[in-house]
């Protein structure tokens, strides 16, 4: 498709229907859209630093404004300003006996990728539920409840390494580049990692397991058209199609109007609440939580300053009035959820009703290594 040439002194970025929006300054401090204006200019530096300072460029983006704007209202409306199991052989309605808390028999209970004992048997988990025993939770139920002891026998049966290194292949990183922690809360969301990465790792499932990198830059030309950079999407198929859609089974939810999934989430120490979902065209995720105050910031003489955190304890999401709301405890569904489906259902309006295919029942439905006694 021919580009027309669009000679400007400054550098634009456009978005994916090639309207400008907004110039590329050095810093985000005033963009309309600080953390996609990081996102890309991370990514400009990746390709080279010197593009940040150079004049008269055009990066492309696959921004879409209709989805941002979607997104932005939900937000201001509530807030003023990975499945290792299916692969092992588990099946729908395999499971273990409801438990309110969990706590590892040994420390050979979980090992991680370099053979290290990592178990904690003085560490007790505990989540929702019943009392100990009694009724039977199952990968079918607990993909609704989302029990925390539930998962952590769950990942103690597949493995931690196995589980680490599924959440890998479908594209789960830290937000500070390091490697992923690996203890045996790993399930229960240790790694901190920002919602773009997130939500990639969903939209792998939406693709049958077809994991795409996450990319905001699409190309960079000249003042003239000239394409000076052009990056492909760069896809692996890292997930069997009938895995990744047997997983979709389980997070599927209704609400949209539409074939969706989600699951929502809350990390232990309620710092901070996530839901994150998809449908078969679009996937999304969303974070509650404070600021980190480890981060340098920017500020308007150009220098950048950590905060000092001494003497401050992490703030919860507890005991918060959000929206003129009480919440004694925010989650995934109380806040996260109204924003991912309001977005959702915003930014898919007027596009067709795609479908998820259905799970294959003969290979995953019913129970084989884990059923009820």
């Amino acid at each position: 498709m021919a580009v027309a040439p669009l000679v400007v002194r400054d550098s634009v970025i456009t978005d994916g229907g090639g309207q400008v929006v907004e110039k590329l300054a050095p810093d985000c401090a005033a963009s309309r859209h600080p953390a996609f204006c990081r996102r890309v200019h991370d990514e400009l530096t990746s390709i080279d630093p010197r593009l940040l300072t150079r004049g008269g460029l055009v990066v492309a983006t696959a921004l879409d404004p209709r989805a941002q704007q979607a997104a932005q209202r939900a937000v201001e409306a509530q807030v003023r300003p990975g499945d290792a199991a299916l692969s092992g052989g588990f099946r729908y309605d395999d499971g273990f006996p409801r438990a309110r808390s969990f706590q590892a028999t040994g420390y050979n209970s979980f090992t991680n990728c370099k053979g290290e004992n990592v178990g904690d048997p003085a560490h007790t988990v505990v989540g929702p539920g019943g009392e100990d025993g009694g009724a039977f939770t199952t990968l079918r139920s607990a993909a609704r409840a989302v029990p925390n002891p539930f998962f952590l026998r769950l990942e103690e049966r597949v493995g931690l390494c196995q589980t680490v290194r599924t959440a890998q292949r479908l594209g789960l990183a830290r937000r500070d580049g390091t490697p992923l922690r690996e203890y045996e809360t790993f399930t229960l969301g240790i790694n901190e990692a920002d919602t773009v990465t997130v939500a990639a790792t969903y939209a792998t499932l939406a693709a049958h397991g077809l994991r795409c990198a996450p990319r905001a830059v699409k190309e960079v030309r000249d003042g003239s058209g000239k394409v000076l950079h052009a990056l492909a999407p760069r896809c692996e198929q890292v997930l069997d199609a009938p895995v990744a859609d047997a997983v979709t089974g389980l997070l599927r939810t209704g609400g949209l109007g539409r074939d969706a999934a989600g699951l929502a989430g809350r990390i232990p120490d309620l710092g901070s609440a996530w839901y994150a979902g998809y449908t078969p065209d679009l996937a999304a995720a969303v974070s509650l939580g404070f600021p980190d105050e480890s981060e340098p910031r920017t500020f308007p003489d150009g220098s950048q300053r950590r905060p000092s955190t001494a003497g401050r304890d992490r703030p919860t999401l507890t005991g918060l009035t959000v929206c003129g709301r009480r919440y004694d405890t925010v989650d995934g569904t109380t806040v996260p959820e109204p924003i991912w489906r309001a977005s959702m259902a915003e930014a898919l309006r007027g596009m067709p009703k795609s479908r998820f295919p259905e799970p294959d029942e003969a290979r995953f439905g019913g129970c084989r290594l884990a059923c009820p006694q």
